[in-house]
């Protein structure tokens, strides 16, 4: 089945651009101006993937990123004008699962497109045995359902993107196992090729701010100075 992708941009240009080599790959392309007209077409397709551009008119990418997060686990890229690290950690808060900088390489845009379609699709029809026979994993306070891709803390629900629920499942099903940001991007990303930011970090510091009661003194993802992170 033809995946479908909304590109939402205010720049038709870039929307042109984007939607050829989305559309030389196979995809079945459908585009937004704004946020607004975003969810509008959200409302009536089937969309597997967004590239949402963060500054936008009327309704920017910031707001139609948290308010796609009320109620899908889409996968969202951001895009942005802006390459400062303050502008990634702002889209990665909002529920984004990857960010691409203006002005990006086509093809390196279509590259991570293509890398979280397919870990959306190993997430969703992933049944290896060991991981059906271990569907539940409890950590003191904190459980979190495989098969029902649900994490509590206390009994009380709380929600993740599917990036971070796919972080957190990776270092709790291998307790006590030091993953160095290159080796969580490998696993969770399904690629080999990392790239040198902090885009590990920041979903590092959203997960914590969601099942920690200190995120700062954190009792499950533990740092290691140097070395990684860590579920204890």
């Amino acid at each position: 089945m033809t995946s479908k992708v909304l590109v939402v941009d205010d720049d038709p240009e870039i929307r042109d651009v984007v939607h050829i080599f989305l559309r030389n790959e196979g995809f079945h392309v459908l585009e937004a101006v704004d946020g607004l007209q975003a969810l509008e077409v959200l409302n009536r397709e089937k969309i597997d993937l967004i590239i949402l551009d963060v500054m936008m008119p009327n309704f920017d990418g910031i707001k139609a990123c948290f308010k796609i997060r009320e109620t899908s686990s889409i996968p969202i890229i951001m895009l942005s004008a802006k390459g400062e690290d303050i502008d990634k950690i702002t889209g990665l808060t909002t529920g984004a699962d990857d960010y691409v900088a203006k002005p990006f390489n086509p093809l390196e845009l279509i590259a991570r497109v293509k890398a979280q379609l397919r870990r959306q699709k190993l997430a969703a029809g992933s049944d290896d045995k060991a991981l059906l026979e271990a569907s539940v994993i409890e950590i003191n306070d904190l459980v979190i359902d495989i098969n029902r891709h649900i994490v509590t803390v206390r009994g009380k629900e709380v929600s993740l993107t599917p990036l971070e629920f796919s972080i957190l499942e990776l270092m709790a099903s291998h307790r006590g196992h030091v993953f160095s940001v290159e080796k969580i991007y490998q696993s969770v990303w399904k690629e080999d090729k990392f790239l040198s930011d902090n885009t590990i970090m920041v979903h590092i510091r959203n997960i914590r701010e969601k099942i920690e009661d200190h995120p700062r003194e954190p009792k499950y993802i533990k740092t290691v100075w140097g070395v990684g992170y860590k579920v204890e």
